[in-house]
């Protein structure tokens, strides 16, 4: 990769982990919790078109867990590498519609996990509850914003790593 192309896919991956962790953390109260509406998922639809969004996802909810989380290094890590796995598995759909469900699936059971074994709160109504809340944000705001970017992806993603062009 040339200097220029990995200059931009370092300030990519930074731009979009801090805009996941500055949207996560700004919105604490709706972000955490068994019934969660994360708006930053909403940005689990940028794997579609830049590969960059893989590890910027990763970075930005490591740092909004690390900083807002109450259940510590369990959230920290297994959180994290959740929003790490489905942003890996969305970068390689196809079909626009279904490049949300990766974060919804993963993100309900391992955070309803998350909420079992910390909190002690029921694991198939926590699994329920953040599936809902993904749903919305993910496929709410996601899908929405998945089709505006797509429309100006070339304007928006220059040199994209992924489907930008």
């Amino acid at each position: 990769m040339e200097k220029a192309g990995a200059a931009r896919w370092v300030s990519e991956v930074g731009v979009i982990a801090a805009l996941y962790a500055v949207l996560t953390i700004v919105l604490a109260p709706i972000s955490f919790g068994q019934i969660q509406f994360r708006v930053a998922e909403a940005l689990m639809i940028l794997p579609f078109f830049t590969m960059s969004a893989v590890p910027g996802l990763f970075i930005g909810c490591l740092i909004a867990n690390a900083v807002g989380s109450s259940f510590g290094i369990m959230d920290i890590a297994a959180g994290s590498l959740a929003t790490l796995a489905a942003a890996a598995i969305a970068s390689k759909i196809k079909i626009k519609w279904l490049v949300p469900l990766p974060a919804v699936i993963i993100n309900a059971f391992v955070v309803g996990l998350i909420l079992y074994v910390m909190a002690g709160l029921p694991y198939f109504a926590s699994v329920g509850w953040v599936g809902l809340g993904e749903a919305v944000t993910a496929y709410g705001l996601g899908l929405p914003l998945l089709y505006v970017l797509d429309r100006y992806k070339s304007r928006i993603f220059v040199h994209p790593s992924g489907r930008g062009k």
